[in-house]
């Protein structure tokens, strides 16, 4: 499977969510005026979501929840978890 194969994206109150699948992860990035935050997990998806500041970045935290991890990429971002837009195929991201 490619990167490409499985990506998707959604755009909210500036800012926009991609996500996609390489070889070993999942990854959803958030890019806005505030920055970027990234959020990965393993491709089999069982494992703690690891947040970093870019998809390549250095992990800056894991967490088991979505929500919390979601939490500090919103933090990372300067706004709310809720106003963070989710693409679909990441929604089940987390343990």
């Amino acid at each position: 499977m490619t990167d490409t194969e499985r990506a998707t994206e959604a755009t909210a109150d500036g800012i926009t969510a991609r996500y996609r699948e390489t070889e070993s992860e999942r990854v959803l990035t958030f890019e806005s005026s505030g920055g970027t935050a990234a959020i990965a997990q393993n491709v089999e998806g069982y494992a703690m979501l690891k947040v970093r500041p870019t998809a390549d970045g250095d992990e800056l935290e894991r967490y088991y929840g979505f929500d919390m991890a979601l939490d500090h990429a919103a933090e990372l971002l300067g706004t709310t978890p809720d106003a963070l837009p989710v693409p679909e195929a990441a929604a089940d991201m987390g343990m």
